[in-house]
């Protein structure tokens, strides 16, 4: 059983305002650090997995400070490089009611990660120490050079036997104007060695530029899945989809697509207290589901609930362990634990 686990990404710094305040009213921030790698490391390790992170980070007090708290996470840095002076900062206002959260990015172009030296990263090397890793649609939108280390490092992991896992993530503010043109090659070149990905009928849409005269959400997502998964042969493809209610409660059903069947989860009703990481939780649930072997309709139960509670705890990195992902999945969470 596959036992090391990687997620290569960039490592942000988090600067959240208090409560419900604009960042315009506001004089004080809480910071944190995180990313989807960040997330998907940890939460695979708060799993039993061993967790590394692939990044580079500043050398400066602020890298150190990364470091530490990725420490904390359960993270294993052994392959994260050092090098440059800065990092991506991402600032976030909680919305309330009729208003939306904000996020608003800054100094990422310019953070170490993004600025990584070719050779930075000893892709043969790390593909020999672990089983799986991971991949996001948002690191492949920020250059080429990380694009390369990507795309490079996938490669290796895949020569070794090992597992690729993709989650397409598409962000149309980091990919600019025409931006799906932009993308399209790069994600069909991830998707081409990618083993288990994340996505739903939108990225096949809008990305990858496919058809279907469905106009029901599910019903594209049935016409259109089994193509990509035949087309880029990927044993496994799951996603979510997700509504909000009148009363503000968030809606969740999930599915996974595997052995040419679609399996999907019952809907959860939930309300939100910090919606920032969820998806991150749902793909820790999928991979772990499938790292052990569960069967479809467990792998996608568990992946739906970790994002679910992923919802209730402050910050981006989900912090369930698998019994309590387990518990909610079979038990009432409603009554104070004794």
């Amino acid at each position: 059983m596959a036992k090391n686990f990687a997620a290569f990404g960039e490592v942000m710094m988090r600067l959240q305002v208090p409560g419900y305040e604009l960042l315009s009213q506001s004089s004080t921030l809480n910071y944190s650090f995180s990313g989807t790698g960040v997330n998907v490391a940890s939460a695979l390790s708060r799993f039993g997995y061993k967790g590394h992170l692939v990044s580079t980070l500043p050398s400066n007090a602020v890298g150190d400070a990364a470091v530490s708290y990725l420490q904390k996470l359960g993270i294993t840095d052994s392959f994260i490089t050092r090098g440059g002076n800065y990092i991506g900062m991402y600032f976030l206002e909680n919305g309330f009611g009729a208003r939306s959260s904000r996020v608003t990015y800054s100094n990422r172009l310019e953070s170490s990660f993004n600025r990584a030296f070719e050779g930075a990263y000893k892709f043969k090397e790390i593909a020999k120490q672990i089983d799986i890793i991971h991949f996001c649609g948002i690191t492949l939108a920020m250059n080429d050079s990380v694009r390369n280390h990507m795309k490079l490092l996938a490669q290796a992991v895949k020569a070794t036997g090992g597992t690729v896992v993709f989650d397409c993530n598409y962000r149309p503010s980091l990919w600019g104007d025409d931006g799906y043109e932009k993308a399209k090659s790069h994600y069909e070149e991830m998707l081409h060695l990618a083993d288990i990905v994340m996505m739903n009928e939108k990225d096949a849409m809008f990305v990858l530029n496919m058809e279907t005269e469905k106009k029901d959400r599910t019903e594209q997502l049935m016409d259109l899945i089994p193509t990509v998964a035949e087309k880029y042969d990927i044993s496994v493809i799951a996603g979510t989809h997700r509504s909000i209610n009148d009363n503000n409660t968030h809606s969740l059903r999930a599915y996974i697509f595997k052995n040419q069947e679609f399996t999907f989860s019952k809907t959860l009703t939930f309300s939100v207290y910090d919606r920032i990481g969820a998806g991150d939780a749902f793909t820790s649930g999928i991979i772990y589901g499938e790292l052990e072997g569960f069967s479809p309709e467990k792998t996608v139960l568990f992946a739906a609930t970790a994002g679910m509670l992923a919802h209730t705890t402050v910050g981006d990195t989900p912090m369930s362990s698998k019994d309590d992902i387990i518990r909610a999945m079979t038990e009432a969470v409603n009554d104070v634990e004794r």
